[in-house]
């Protein structure tokens, strides 16, 4: 049966979650991400000398700073973001969600918000690191980036409904993925190509920040699902539904 509780507490578990996700997230982040960050900024240093460009002027936040203190606050604060997310996702979606088990939902939201919110636009437009990009072309990226972002949970959606239209578990299976293939492919051909790397820019690098870029979200979502399922079991035992409270008082009244 699935677990009665008010928003709030909701919210509560969906924001610890998040935050404890988060911060696990830019643990991650700063031993797979930030050494290649350097290197980037290294790489970009060194090419601006080249050109005879002038090095920009004194950072507001110097970049120990950024690495450290700043990265696990980001990493912080956009978790908790994101448990608040998945929380109301959550509330909002939890009667359609053909399973009685709250973990299992749980599970399977944070896995389908991985899958439309990261995976999809990554495969489109990886991240790129410092010294990579024209700032002509930010806003076409941007705008690009979010649409691909839209598309991936349309993919999903159409996944979802895709598989409800058929009864036999290995036909759902098979429905939901070309449904989500489909959307995921139209948008992929839709949307401009977008590849702005230098041929100088070494590619192990490049690489590797990408991968760690994945890692990180991948790290990211998979302990948000994990410890929001975590603590809603907790709160399923801590409050039984009525019809279990209504039991143990009548097995204490006898």
């Amino acid at each position: 049966m699935p677990l009665t509780l008010s928003f709030g507490r909701l919210l509560t578990a969906g924001l610890l979650a998040g935050l404890i996700a988060g911060l696990l997230a830019g643990g991650f982040a700063y031993l797979a991400g930030e050494p290649r960050i350097d290197a980037a900024i290294a790489i970009e240093e060194q090419n601006a000398l080249a050109h005879g460009e002038a090095q920009g002027g004194e950072e507001l936040v110097s970049r120990d700073t950024q690495k450290n203190v700043g990265l696990f606050l980001a990493t912080g604060l956009y978790g908790t973001a994101l448990g608040g997310f998945l929380a109301t996702a959550y509330a909002l979606l939890r009667r359609r969600l053909h399973t009685s088990s709250d973990t299992r939902a749980a599970l399977g939201l944070a896995a389908a918000a991985l899958t439309g919110i990261v995976l999809v636009p990554w495969l489109k437009y990886p991240p790129n690191p410092p010294a990579v990009g024209d700032p002509a072309t930010i806003n076409q990226r941007t705008w690009s980036y979010l649409a691909v972002l839209v598309l991936g949970l349309v993919a999903i959606w159409a996944g979802i409904l895709a598989a409800r239209t058929q009864t036999h578990e290995w036909r759902r299976a098979t429905a939901g993925l070309l449904g989500f293939a489909v959307v995921v492919t139209i948008a992929y051909l839709l949307l401009p190509t977008i590849n702005e790397v230098p041929d100088t820019f070494p590619a192990v690098l490049l690489w590797k920040f990408r991968i760690a870029s994945l890692g990180t979200q991948t790290i990211l979502w998979t302990v948000l699902g994990i410890a929001f399922a975590g603590l809603l079991n907790r709160l399923a035992t801590s409050n039984p539904t009525p019809d279990v409270a209504a039991d143990k008082a009548a097995t204490a009244d006898a």
